[in-house]
């Protein structure tokens, strides 16, 4: 009993000190006059990228020969694509390739169906509406428009520097309102994105079905680059 009680007083008077420095040591105080704000700014621009899917279904009795119909129709239309592919203005790839079972009531296997998809996308509007009509083994699923890459940073710079100063001078009228004369940047942050607006797969089927020896309608519209700062303000 001796030596537990020893042991314990060990124990306090080495964390007494810590104690003691911990307690000697003054809270910091909350920070005041502290205000969160924000302040957005967006930019229209014509979209000049087109994307355009296609898609096509095959079914039977047999897996295999549904995959092999299925891979002849993707090889003719890029076989096709390809003839227009060019890095940059019109680019080709292949979607997945996929076969599965149907059942019947009893969950028996009573057949097979497929899928597969291709994609081709771009700044050549013309030449990928011209194309449309030329792949006769599958067809349009989708149609978007957006902005590339390379048109999106080019705005999204001057979009930010537009929501930067009306951030600044939303922080001006609010100190003032407060009755404060200055205000500091206690933390930020810039966000920008360009939004896509999808095109209705129904329109785009019935593109398909009204063009057969037609060019697809091009009807790129405009695009919106957004940003937006958020943060917090020091007033003084």
């Amino acid at each position: 009993m001796r030596d537990f009680v020893l042991a314990s007083w060990l124990c306090l008077v080495a964390l007494s000190p810590a104690l003691a420095q911990s307690q000697s040591q003054p809270l910091l105080p909350a920070p005041q006059r502290v205000l969160t704000l924000s302040a957005t700014a967006s930019m229209d621009v014509p979209n000049d990228w087109l994307t355009l899917s296609f898609s096509t279904t095959r079914e039977g009795s047999d897996a295999s020969v549904v995959q092999s119909a299925l891979r002849q129709a993707l090889d003719a239309a890029l076989a096709e694509a390809r003839k227009v592919a060019k890095p940059g203005q019109v680019e080709v790839r292949a979607g997945n390739l996929s076969v599965y079972p149907r059942y019947n009531p009893k969950g028996g296997i009573s057949g097979w169906q497929g899928s597969t998809e291709l994609t081709v996308e771009g700044r050549d509007m013309t030449v990928i509406a011209q194309l449309a009509p030329r792949i006769s083994t599958m067809s349009i699923a989708r149609v978007g428009y957006s902005l590339s890459r390379e048109a999106r940073e080019q705005v999204e710079s001057e979009v930010g520097a537009r929501a930067i100063e009306r951030y600044k001078k939303r922080a001006d009228e609010v100190t003032r309102q407060f009755g404060f004369n200055r205000w500091s940047l206690r933390e930020a942050q810039l966000n920008t994105d360009a939004p896509m607006p999808p095109v209705p797969v129904l329109r785009a089927k019935a593109m398909a079905a009204s063009a057969a020896d037609e060019a697809l309608p091009v009807e790129p519209g405009r695009g919106q680059v957004n940003a937006m700062v958020t943060g917090s303000i020091q007033m003084e």
